[in-house]
């Protein structure tokens, strides 16, 4: 007599791995920035100047904050609080032109254009403030990291230094002064530089030949 019986294998499950989101964060974010820098910068003269604000919701901001997200997924404590950050610094960006901005400019009035701009100019300088006392800090703490995202969040914070001054010293200027164009032109390097490092990151990621070098922590 034999006995045969049905048993359920269960197939061995292999522990998953998430993908380094940081290489998403900084392209949100370089994309993002490239387009307000290039408004500052004085470039968008034929456009509306406006073509930051879709992908300040949508890409340096959801996408942003979502690899900060997946950051914490990974117990990457500086890349959640940079990306969580300035996905949200470009999500409220956003939210200052649709809920305060855009009200403002709807309903000035001659008599009123000049204190409004001025106004809508201190906000920004005031918001640029706080942005460059955090990045601040996050500088520092990327001596640890490497080169590459050590330069990112200099010529970030040098960006939001001069804008900072640029939008205080502005008065009720309607188009870019010379302050805000030089740090139109600093936040297009910073553009650039986070690319490259999103460029680096994807790289490494995929284990292919092409790999790109991002330096080492400025302090060990």
């Amino acid at each position: 007599m034999s006995v045969s019986e049905d048993r359920t294998v269960q197939p061995a499950v292999a522990p998953s791995r998430l993908a380094d989101p940081a290489p998403l964060g900084l392209a949100g974010f370089a994309l993002t920035t490239f387009l307000l820098s290039a408004k500052n910068a004085g470039w968008m003269t034929h456009a509306t100047g406006s073509a930051f604000l879709g992908y300040a919701f949508a890409y340096g901001g959801v996408a942003q904050f979502a690899a900060g997200m997946w950051e914490f997924a990974l117990g990457n404590v500086f890349g959640a609080a940079a990306f969580g950050s300035y996905g949200s610094f470009w999500i409220g960006l956003g939210l200052w032109v649709q809920l305060v901005a855009n009200p403002a400019v709807a309903a000035i009035k001659p008599s009123t254009l000049a204190s409004t701009v001025a106004s809508l100019n201190h906000d920004l300088g005031w918001i640029l403030l706080a942005w460059f006392i955090f990045n601040t800090y996050m500088l520092i703490l990327t001596l640890q990291i490497n080169t590459a995202v050590f330069v990112v969040f200099l010529t970030l914070g040098l960006t939001e230094l001069i804008l900072c001054i640029g939008n205080f010293d502005a008065g009720s200027a309607l188009l870019p002064t010379t302050t805000i164009k030089v740090g139109g032109y600093i936040g297009l390097i910073t553009a650039i530089v986070a690319w490259y490092t999103s460029m680096a990151g994807i790289a490494a990621g995929m284990g292919g030949k092409i790999l790109l070098h991002v330096g080492k922590p400025l302090q060990s």
